[in-house]
């Protein structure tokens, strides 16, 4: 064996999950670089092709947001009752199926349906893939998701140095062809991921287990009666802003209040792609446990007010400094986003009893379904209030980082709730 083909072997050999795990690492890759040609692109295709104004556009993906936000708790009851490969699978068709015919309309009652379908299984598919990693890897759920989420961001960069090329020629049919290759990808990854096998679930090993020892099943914990879990859910939906600042927000404030050039929108995308590919792997580690997760919530929001200041700055003078700005607010959202995903996704899964896990995470991912919702509305309306109005945003946003330091302070003092290991063997 050659050296190089060694160092290959041990590389996958250190992921988390066996064969599996490292197949829906490339659903992931792939999966990404079609919605990278599309994410940098979406309100500029509303905008410029559809001819929908700046409060349409904010309309239109609050709707389509709050449709979603359904989708992350039906998602997770599913998944504790029916195979997770097969949901995940469909979940991709009907995203693929919502986004093709956007290119049958430019009205905008049609294109606010369109866009609401697709983000109803959008948003399930996310939790079902967080859901899938934390079946398959175990007790290394944090490390598989650093380096799952490092392979996504590797896609979101190649998908959007081809959104920033097409994009480039200046033409409208490119918003067209970026549309129609993220719809391929979704068919190529829905195909791939029924070729992963099922990974156990607790909730169906606890059942099964309780039926051969001939004792009566246990009613799992419900999240919605867990206060300190949906006090957790609602601070970590404000959190999640950063999302909807860097693919709604910063485009839209390039367009109507700097004199950056339009085409420097998806060229941000892939410089927060590329930053997390570099550092989201190496930064897990400070989010390995509970309490560690925590403690990351203090540095997250000072990104937070740094972000928002940037941006304020942006729109304060000449090209050269709204670059610089644009520059700078975006490196702040984006580790603000690498240390935000490595705490949310080890204190969503710590504060979930096994038994109720998929119900539990469902509704946790109403946190980033409702900042989805509401966060167009709310960022387009900073838009319009003018450049003041984003230090304002980055003190809500500490606030709620605040509170939810404070909220869960208790919960993770106790015994830990958090998955018990699981034996995942390679299919």
């Amino acid at each position: 064996m050659s050296r190089r083909t060694s160092w290959h072997s041990t590389v996958l050999k250190r992921i988390p999950g066996g064969r599996d795990g490292r197949r829906m690492l490339l659903v992931s890759i792939i999966d990404k670089t079609g919605t990278g040609l599309w994410a940098g692109c979406t309100v500029l295709y509303f905008t410029y092709v559809s001819g929908l104004g700046l409060g349409q556009v904010g309309l239109l993906m609050t709707v389509s947001g709050g449709v979603g936000i359904a989708g992350a708790p039906i998602a997770g009851r599913l998944a504790d009752r029916f195979p997770l490969v097969r949901l995940i699978a469909g979940a991709q068709l009907v995203r693929g199926g919502a986004l093709l015919a956007l290119l049958t309309t430019d009205n905008f009652l049609l294109l606010t349906l369109y866009s609401a379908l697709g983000a109803l299984p959008d948003r399930a598919g996310s939790v079902l893939i967080k859901l899938y990693a934390a079946r398959q890897a175990g007790p290394d759920r944090v490390r598989y998701q650093a380096i799952q989420r490092t392979t996504v961001n590797i896609g979101w960069s190649i998908g959007g140095l081809g959104a920033a090329a097409a994009l480039a020629t200046g033409s409208t049919r490119a918003y067209a062809l970026l549309l129609v290759g993220n719809v391929v990808t979704y068919l190529v990854i829905a195909v791939l991921t029924l070729r992963c096998a099922e990974p156990p679930a607790p909730s169906r090993i606890a059942a099964t287990s309780r039926t051969a020892e001939g004792r009566a099943p246990v009613s799992p914990a419900s999240p919605w009666r867990d206060r300190t879990f949906l006090a957790y859910t609602a601070t970590d939906a404000a959190l999640f802003l950063d999302d909807t600042i860097l693919q709604v927000a910063v485009p839209l404030w390039i367009v109507h209040a700097t004199t950056a050039p339009v085409g420097m929108a998806p060229l941000l995308l892939v410089l927060n792609t590329v930053l997390v590919v570099l550092f989201q792997v190496p930064l897990a580690r400070f989010g390995a446990t509970s309490r560690a997760a925590r403690r990351l919530l203090v540095p997250l929001t000072g990104l937070f007010v740094v972000g928002t200041l940037a941006l304020a700055a942006s729109a304060a003078g000449g090209r050269a400094l709204a670059i610089t700005a644009l520059v700078a607010a975006v490196v702040a959202f984006t580790f603000a986003e690498i240390i935000h995903a490595t705490a949310s996704w080890e204190l969503s899964v710590a504060l979930a009893p096994a038994e109720a896990q998929g119900a539990y995470l469902g509704v946790h991912g109403l946190a980033q379904s409702t900042q989805r919702f509401a966060g167009p509305l709310l960022v387009t309306g900073v838009i319009s209030a003018g450049a003041l109005a984003w230090p304002l945003l980055g003190l809500g946003l500490v606030a709620a980082g605040a509170a939810q330091h404070r909220v869960i302070r208790d919960r993770l003092a106790e015994p830990s709730l958090s998955v018990p290991t699981v034996t995942v063997s390679e299919h």
